[in-house]
């Protein structure tokens, strides 16, 4: 191959040429703000804008086109939905439930808010990544007001109870905040059926531009309120004010409309794919280990261990043959233990051992049979170079 085969999906992926080809006429031949009603150039944009998010609302089970807010990327939804909801309910409590292994832009955001007097908590999950319904419910206290929790995680693959979990706050009156970021597209996902109040989400990881993002708010039984954390031009509803990034609106709806259409064969195909990389490897290194649940998660995620083998090393020997993860790849400026690794009781030895695997909705036959061969020579390099082996 002349590059390495990118295999780091769940951090971005590449924006697919229908969508890119969708976008193009709105970098300059429709390129008015849609906020300048008043002429041609700018009602067409709005036009157009109106199209995508009513593209969108229909995919994601929406009452309304208006429950569709559009962010520059899933992190900022994240902390408009938080920060936004603390600030108008915190009358009404100040409790906010989450998991351990949520993404740091949920977690950092929570950890600000304890500076604004929130009280947070922050379930623990089992070997598997699940968080425990029976410690939501445990932990609901007569000042909740909000529970966040991920539907997919970004590192292992694994999906919560998300309906479980929904049915729980709606039943007890608190807002439920989803991050779907990685599920989004890949999963069947009807907000109301899962009693979803704020979910995010965001077009790169779904083949769609970088620097566009999506934040459900519901606005029927109950209507959802959030305080802006934005200020300026009144956009969106006044939720988030800035000119809308019409390209990037564009192409966001189109890869949601494709890969919703595709994904029953992409997630098919790629569970098979998964489960040979893992066999394959396991045949000739046994002591590999899988993390996160083998079955109940994104079928293109692969997390594994591999012992006595530094992820670093590995990513290095293959580094002009194969391109995927140690971990999360949102942070790029800290070196430390994953949080999601240390929640699912992985020790720092173990966890700088790890390695994350992305499929796309374009692997081949030949992509794994390539990808497992370079696996298996740079794993065993290591193991020769370090004089240790499997037994």
């Amino acid at each position: 191959m002349s590059k390495p085969l990118y295999l780091d999906n769940h951090s971005t992926t590449p924006v697919d040429d229908r969508v890119l080809s969708k976008m193009m006429p709105y970098f300059s031949e429709v390129h008015g703000n849609p906020s300048s009603i008043d002429h041609i150039h700018g009602n067409s944009a709005l036009k157009a804008v109106k199209i995508a998010r009513n593209e969108i609302s229909k995919i994601l089970g929406c009452k309304r086109d208006n429950e569709i807010l559009f962010t520059a990327g899933a992190t900022e939804s994240n902390n408009l939905a938080l920060i936004g909801a603390y600030r108008k309910y915190q009358s009404k409590g100040n409790h906010i439930i989450s998991t351990q292994i949520e993404h740091a832009s949920v977690l950092q955001t929570l950890e600000y808010l304890k500076s604004e007097g929130a009280e947070i908590t922050l379930l623990p999950v089992d070997n598997y990544g699940r968080v425990s319904i029976v410690d939501v419910q445990s932990a609901i206290q007569e000042n909740t007001i909000l529970i966040s929790v991920m539907y997919a995680n970004n590192e292992i693959g694994t999906m919560q109870p998300i309906d479980e979990i929904g049915k729980i706050a709606k039943d007890n009156n608190i807002i439920f905040h989803c991050d779907a970021a990685q599920a989004v597209g890949y999963e069947d996902i009807d907000v109301y059926k899962l009693n979803i109040d704020l979910m995010s989400f965001s077009g790169h990881k779904i083949y769609g531009p970088k620097g566009i993002g999506g934040l459900f708010i519901r606005s029927f039984m109950p209507i959802i309120r959030i305080n802006p954390i934005i200020f300026g031009g009144d956009q969106e509803r006044g939720f988030r004010s800035g000119t809308l990034n019409v390209p990037g609106i564009i192409g966001f709806a189109e890869a949601l409309k494709l890969l919703s259409k595709e994904s029953e064969v992409i997630n098919k195909r790629n569970k098979e794919f998964s489960q040979k990389i893992l066999k394959a490897l396991q045949k000739q290194f046994p002591q590999i280990k899988l993390n996160g649940d083998p079955t109940n998660c994104l079928a293109h995620n692969l997390n594994m261990t591999i012992p006595n083998v530094e992820s670093k090393a590995l990513m290095l020997k293959l580094k002009h043959k194969l391109s995927f993860s140690a971990g999360s790849a949102c942070s790029t400026i800290k070196v430390k233990p994953s949080h999601v690794l240390q929640a699912i009781g992985l020790n720092d030895e173990e966890i700088y051992q790890t390695i994350r695997i992305g499929l796309s909705k374009d692997t081949t036959d030949d992509d794994v049979e390539y990808i497992i061969y370079c696996l298996s020579e740079g794993i065993e390099y290591l193991y020769k170079l370090d004089n240790t082996h499997f037994t």
